[in-house]
């Protein structure tokens, strides 16, 4: 029973099949650009730098998984540090703001991995909604400019919140003590991300394949309701089918894919809307064919955290 094999054999049992699905992807980029007619090299360009952006993100979290916990936590620390960078960079701030600032990147973050590596839990869980947002407001109004500074204080939060205290969440996985799944924490993580990543995905090709009817057209014109119906039950099926890297049976890891796929588009169209806000199209270029770090991550952002609490109540 694959349920029954150790966790560095599902480990590479898994990074294998995502080799062999990124491989296949290649090739087929390959294919259609060197047949795609002028007017459809774009798209296809666009999925071909997706595909290598893949590669490069799925090389980085296998570096992360081999180093174990410490791995994992830098990882995603470098993540919530570059995320948050491109969520300030895009907010308007005043020299007033600026003591606010430097404690959100260089007290707040750290010390939320620091309690999320220690696994402190009922710390973690509250630092940044309870004493991070009781701070910096505090820090902000010492600099003794009022000019839009409930905007200019809930940016900032939102910023953490987002970057922070939402990504701590994927490592956060790490310190669940889940009865008969002890050491394989780390295929909880590989679970999330490859779900709702896929979802994505999935909802980018069936959105290409069939989408006609826009589900929002102000937040997002290319998401239709084709393309979110197709894409989420493809993923939600793929995530009972990965069960056996799991605590869940099929049916259980099929519903926390489910949820973690709605939460994840959901998420998606919130940042949507900040950016329509801002507006810019991407919140940076870091990822060729992705735009920034937050791009790439805004589904797993809205989905870590209903996952880590959902499977902390139901199965640690």
């Amino acid at each position: 029973m694959m349920s029954h094999m150790s966790s560095h054999a599902q480990a590479v049992l898994l990074f294998l099949g995502i080799g062999v699905v990124l491989l296949i992807a290649t090739l087929v980029g390959r294919v259609l650009a060197h047949r795609a007619p002028p007017g459809k090299r774009a798209t296809i360009d666009n999925l071909n730098a997706r595909v290598n952006a893949w590669w490069v993100m799925a090389a980085l979290v296998g570096a992360a998984f081999v180093f174990g916990k410490p791995g994992v936590l830098v990882l995603f620390f470098l993540v919530s540090l570059l995320a948050l960078r491109e969520f300030i960079t895009l907010l308007p701030t005043r020299s007033g703001d600026y003591w606010a600032l430097v404690a959100a990147f260089y007290l707040v973050l750290p010390i939320q991995y620091v309690l999320v590596g220690i696994a402190w839990y009922g710390m973690f869980a509250i630092f940044i909604p309870v004493y991070a947002f009781l701070l910096l407001p505090i820090l902000a109004a010492s600099g003794g400019d009022t000019t839009g500074f409930l905007e200019r204080a809930a940016k900032v939060q939102w910023g953490l919140m987002i970057s922070v205290f939402c990504i701590s969440h994927v490592p956060a996985l790490l310190t669940l003590n889940i009865p008969n799944y002890e050491h394989r924490q780390l295929l909880l993580i590989a679970f999330l991300v490859i779900v709702v990543q896929s979802s994505d995905v999935l909802q980018y090709v069936w959105g290409k394949l069939c989408g006609r009817r826009p589900i929002a057209p102000v937040l997002s014109p290319s998401k239709t309701w084709e393309g979110f119906i197709g894409g989420v039950a493809s993923a939600s099926l793929l995530g009972g089918l990965l069960w056996w890297i799991t605590p869940f049976s099929f049916f259980g890891a099929l519903g926390m894919a489910l949820v973690i796929n709605l939460m994840g588009f959901l998420g998606g169209l919130v940042m949507s809307a900040i950016k329509r806000d801002r507006g810019i199209k991407d919140w940076g270029h870091m990822i060729e064919g992705h735009g920034g770090v937050l791009d790439r991550l805004d589904s797993v952002c809205f989905a870590a955290p209903v996952f880590f609490h959902l499977t902390r109540y139901f199965w640690a």
